[in-house]
């Protein structure tokens, strides 16, 4: 569910209870388009609060996470600092059930006077927003400006008036009456009950107005104009029902889940009678429904916007890595007739004194084969046999010292190649800030970018540790997340004994069982293994992904090895395929 009116409705009841009174203590902006703020003086202790303007995850609560902040803040961070830092939280409000939250914050200005300012966040999608105003509603900043060359019908830019978004000409729905409703209802031409439902009114989601049909027992797909009089009394007490709900701040937040692979279908702030066969996770608060729903995926965009740079520098040397194969191929075909060459000019140095002075081509028996064929050499008329023959032989030297050159380069680059799929798919299964750092630190290591210089006073990025996970029979399980981190756990965490699981000529992490010392493990744990091996690999989209394994002990690293790159001669094979569900399903700590 997208953050409609009604789900905007609740944050606010939320935040008005928890944040009115308090101070605005700090203020951050870890991303571009998200603010974070501290609030203190409340009683209860500091109050953290997330606001994003983020085009697909934009919303605003509550939140106990945190992310690393910029050395310097950005220009919206400092006007925010300078106008409503240590200012008092009086007010927030949703005008017209609209996806807008207005927080009203009272602060001194530059001549010592208490005036209201307005931080105003407006829900819109791709146009979402945050706006900072002073009491003459004038725009101080927005976390994103917009010009006229943007936006020809609403300028937000500092210095000028603020106006609300363009209006829908919509009602809101918590000041609906039972005659404007029916008879709104039966004047709806060719429209379904769902689409007069939110198209009608303000702030309803296509699924909450489905909702709403349910909750009268009505089909949302029924026409409007075919709604008996009994029907659409129905519909209006249900919608009404619900609008009660929300006007006495009637809430059940919750995820619902499809019970056979555990994925989420949706999430709401009411009772969703038309989910009642789904799996449902109900939460004690709307803030930490909406933490628990778009953190991983508001992560999920943060890491790929943070590794942007790194998985082109990747992508692009790979590319090269793939050229440069293509030539090492063409140059091995065009030495495939180096043999025939040196065969050419030993016929030739044999026969030195039975070629014809100006002939083109000689004819001579191939005595190398055993049924001594005739074999015709291309002749040079303008030089003597004997130069005919070296020219022969100096393709062939100069052909087998390329090839011999060829062999080195073509394993330098096929192990720079496996390596640097290795990385990106490291990049794919990135979590957080400190993976990103590793695997920016190891490709530091392996020359492809400069390493940073640490400022003075900068805190130490904080080190990735490997996902654990624990099977179905209690055994420990260690999965890798880049290649330094695959040393580290093949090398120097896992034991002798220990099981050393990885995909079979595939970039992926290494995973290490821990046996405990046990010479045999449960079927079930090495599957278990074996699938996050598949998952954490280039073919987790793949069907019977082969995955290699054998104990620790037959694990060896060349000397000069890239980072993760190991090699072993002993080992059994599993063909699984990835399995996300189970993933998901498996303990973690």
């Amino acid at each position: 569910m997208a953050l409609d009116g009604i789900t905007t409705s609740a944050i606010v009841s939320e935040l008005k209870s928890a944040l009115v009174g308090g101070r605005i203590d700090k203020i951050h902006q870890p991303v571009s388009d998200e603010i974070r703020m501290t609030i203190r003086g409340l009683g209860s202790g500091a109050k953290k609060v997330i606001i994003s303007a983020n085009s697909a995850h934009p919303r605003i609560h509550l939140t106990e996470s945190t992310r690393e902040n910029p050395m310097t803040a950005p220009l919206f961070c400092m006007v925010m600092r300078k106008h409503i830092a240590g200012g008092k939280i009086v007010d927030i409000c949703q005008p017209n059930f609209e996806r807008i939250i207005i927080l009203r914050v009272e602060s001194a200005n530059e001549m010592g006077d208490i005036t209201t300012k307005n931080l105003i966040l407006e829900i819109m999608g791709k146009h979402s927003n945050l706006i900072l105003t002073d009491e003459n509603g004038k725009i101080l900043d927005s976390i994103k400006r917009v010009t006229h060359e943007k936006s020809s019908v609403r300028e937000v830019l500092p210095g000028k008036e603020y106006v609300f978004p363009p209006s829908q000409d919509k009602k809101n729905p918590l000041e609906a009456e039972r005659g404007d409703f029916l008879f709104s209802l039966h004047l709806q031409e060719g429209r379904k009950l769902q689409e007069f439902i939110y198209q009608t009114y303000t702030g309803i989601s296509p699924i909450m107005a489905g909702e709403i049909c349910s909750r009268a027992g009505l089909d949302s797909s029924n026409s409007c104009q075919e709604t008996t009089i009994e029907e659409g009394e129905k519909l209006y007490d249900a919608f009404d029902k619900t609008m009660a709900e929300i006007k006495s701040a009637v809430y059940q937040p919750a995820i619902y889940y499809q019970k056979e692979n555990n994925r989420i279908v949706d999430f709401a702030v009411l009772e969703m009678t038309q989910f009642s066969g789904l799996q449902k996770k109900s939460f004690d608060s709307v803030s930490a429904l909406l933490e628990g729903f778009y953190q991983e995926r508001d992560n999920a965009a943060h890491i790929r916007q943070k590794a942007h740079d790194m998985r082109r520098l990747v992508m692009s040397n790979i590319e090269r890595c793939v050229k440069k194969k293509e030539i090492q191929l063409k140059t091995r075909r065009e030495t495939k007739g180096m043999d025939m060459w040196k065969k050419k000019g030993e016929l030739l140095t044999a026969n030195i004194y039975a070629v014809p002075q100006g002939v083109t081509t000689f004819k001579t028996i191939d005595y190398y084969e055993a049924d001594m064929p005739e074999i015709e050499i291309a002749i040079d008329p303008a030089k003597t046999p004997a130069e005919n023959a070296q020219k022969y032989f100096s393709k062939y030297n100069k052909a087998k010292r390329t090839l011999a050159a060829l062999e080195i380069q073509e394993k330098q680059n096929n192990e720079e190649l496996v390596y640097l799929e290795s990385v990106l798919n490291a990049l794919e299964n990135a979590k957080d800030d400190a993976d990103l750092s590793e695997i920016r630190t190891e490709l530091a290591e392996s020359g492809f970018i400069r390493r940073q210089v640490q400022k003075k006073g900068s805190q130490k990025p904080k080190k990735s540790k490997p996902l654990h996970y624990v099977s179905s029979d209690g055994y420990d399980i260690f999965v890798g997340k880049s290649n330094l981190q695959n040393d580290e756990l093949t090398l120097r965490m896992a034991e002798p004994t220990d099981i050393w699981m990885h995909t079979k000529d595939i970039p992926g992490s290494h995973v290490i069982i821990r046996t405990n010392g046990q010479s045999e493990l449960p079927e079930a744990t090495m599957e278990e293994a074996a699938n996050l091996a598949a998952f954490y690999s280039k073919a987790k989209n793949s069907s019977m992904v082969p995955v290699d394994y054998t104990q620790r002990k037959n694990i060896k690293k060349p000397n000069g090895a890239k980072p993760g790159m190991v090699i072993y001669l002993t080992n059994r094979t599993i063909y699984i395929t990835p399995d996300e569900n189970r993933v998901n399903q498996m303990k973690t700590e």
